[in-house]
Parts: C-alpha cells; sequence; structure tokens
C-alpha cells in the first residue's frame, strides 16, 4: 500500500472511530434510554462530521455505537496469525484474543448499555461473529486443516467468539472486581483445545 492510500485508511477509520466514540458518549449522556434519544444531527455534529459523511460510514446509530466491537472482530484473525507458529493452539488463542480485546480494557460503562440494550445487543452480536470467519481461516493455516472438509477451525472460532461474549457478561456483573483479561482467560480456556482431535 502506497503512503497517500496508507494515510487515507488510516484517516477513514479515524473518523469512523470519532463517530463511534461520539454517539456511544451521547447514548450514555442520555441515561438508560439513551440510544432512543440521539439523533444523527447530533452524534455528526459532536464527531465533527456532516450528517453525509455520518451515513458514509453507518447504517444506525446502533451500527455505529458497535463500531468498535466490529472492527476488533475483523482483526481477530490476524491477531492469532500473528502469534508464534510453534505456541499450541490453545496458548496462542488466549493470548492474541487477550491482547486483542483488552488493550485497552473495555469500557465498563459503554459495555453495560450495549449488553444491557435489546437493540446494540444484536449488533454487538453482530460484531463479535464478524471474528468467526478470519478466526476459522487463521486456525485451519495453523492445524493444517481443511476449513472446507473439517469442521474444527469453524466451530473452535464459533467457540472463541461466543467465549468472548460469555466473559464480556460476566466481568460486567456487580461485584466482579477482576480485571477483563482474568475474566476472558477463563472464559476461553473453557473452549479452546491445545490441537484439533486426532482424525
Amino acid at each position: 500500500m502506497n503512503d497517500a492510500m496508507d494515510l487515507r485508511a488510516r484517516n477513514k477509520q479515524a473518523t469512523r472511530e470519532a463517530i463511534s466514540h461520539a454517539a456511544l458518549r451521547l447514548a450514555l449522556e442520555q441515561g438508560p434510554h439513551g440510544l432512543a434519544l440521539v439523533r444523527v444531527h447530533d452524534i455528526a455534529t459532536a464527531a465533527g462530521v456532516s450528517p453525509r459523511t455520518y451515513n458514509n460510514y453507518f447504517s444506525s446509530r446502533e451500527e455505529a455505537i458497535c463500531a468498535f466491537q466490529a472492527d476488533q472482530s475483523r482483526r481477530a484473525g490476524q491477531a492469532l496469525r500473528s502469534r508464534p507458529g510453534d505456541e499450541p493452539l490453545d496458548q496462542a488463542v488466549v493470548a492474541a484474543m487477550v491482547e486483542l480485546y483488552t488493550d485497552p480494557e473495555p469500557d465498563k460503562a459503554g459495555l453495560r448499555m450495549i449488553m444491557s440494550t435489546p437493540e446494540l445487543e444484536g449488533e454487538a452480536l453482530k460484531a463479535f461473529s464478524m471474528a468467526e470467519g478470519p478466526l476459522a481461516e487463521a486456525i485451519a493455516a495453523r492445524t493444517g486443516t481443511d476449513p472446507r472438509r473439517d469442521l474444527f477451525p469453524a466451530v473452535t472460532a464459533a467457540a472463541i467468539a461466543g467465549a468472548i461474549r460469555v466473559a464480556g457478561r460476566a466481568w460486567l456483573e456487580p461485584g466482579n472486581t477482576e480485571s477483563f483479561a482474568t475474566v476472558l482467560r477463563r472464559a476461553l480456556s473453557c473452549v479452546v483445545p491445545a490441537a484439533p482431535p486426532e482424525g
């Protein structure tokens, strides 16, 4: 990628993130039913863009608010591919997902709103499931399995995406003082084997 394209891609990502942060912040400021009270015009103004620019990036407020989760999920396969090749699958997955989803640690208030607002929860489910395709490909490459014939990569990827979601809910439980990394490690250790089953 040349420098001009690289800069354009970075600028687009920065605009996307600014709109997403503005949408979540405005919804949080409005209180428990904040989503319904946030207008596209307000989000665009807070992000320093025109409503038209907003509409070029997102088709709904829900999509804008959950953009951070969607972007993280799209990077899941790459995160796993960047781990050392000789690392056992379970260790590689845990290290890659903990780094991806906890640096920085999720915003508790934002995640709580997303998980407790039905329209946002549906969008977040979609966002987290975006990890499955890229993760399945990375798992297949790492384990030498054929994703067209072998269920292992896709099933493992789906289990990982589910574990991340469950960890998020557990982390938000009242009275939980653990870091998200600790909860996520525990959740992932329930679903990721060290290697695919024989045969």
